[in-house]
């Protein structure tokens, strides 16, 4: 029985780390320059993995802004259709990718400090390419977002990203924002 249990959590440690997926994510501005790592949970929240995955890849990410930043809290990005630096970011916030929602990935993952979750309106399957990171634990949003994957690499980044000082954490301003995003498929 011992044999057979460990055999499975070989085979289980394996599967999950030749499929899994990393993002990099070079951030440049006022408050954050460098690079975060994120592992992604393909297993957890495939379709939402698969998404981020092909706006990274096809560049949509590159170039978006940190529209929202509360101090404590969590930064948000990913806004492919509002939320272009150097243009006008007034809707940032309000856009998402010309791909359709996707339906709600929830699972029991807590929302801890580097968690990475999907942003979406007041409707459960809203999320399609805004996403979150956050600062220190909430777990009130605990099973009412899709976690989608963990900072690995880079949280004090993530810390330094330009505050949002405006209604609702709106960044003021010239805001941080996502150089590239690349994804580190192994």
């Amino acid at each position: 029985m011992h044999r057979l249990l460990l055999s499975f959590f070989i085979f289980m440690f394996s599967t999950i780390s030749i499929n899994a997926a990393k993002l990099e994510i070079a951030i440049k501005g006022e408050g954050a320059n460098g690079t975060v790592v994120v592992d992604l949970y393909e297993d957890v929240a495939p379709q939402h993995v698969e998404r981020i995955l092909t706006l990274a890849s096809n560049g949509s990410y590159d170039g978006i802004v940190f529209h929202r930043v509360i101090e404590g809290f969590m930064a948000q990005t990913g806004d492919v259709q509002f939320g272009k630096v150097g243009d006008n970011i007034a809707m940032a916030g309000r856009g998402g990718s010309e791909l359709p929602d996707l339906p709600a990935e929830f699972s029991n993952i807590p929302f801890d400090r580097g968690i990475v979750g999907m942003a979406r309106a007041q409707n459960p399957n809203s999320a399609n390419s805004q996403f979150f990171i956050m600062f220190k634990e909430g777990y009130f949003l605990n099973g009412q977002y899709t976690v989608v994957g963990k900072v690995v690499e880079g949280m004090e980044i993530v810390d330094t990203i330009k505050l949002g000082l405006g209604s609702n954490g709106a960044v003021l301003g010239a805001p941080d924002f996502m150089e590239k995003v690349s994804s580190m498929d192994q």
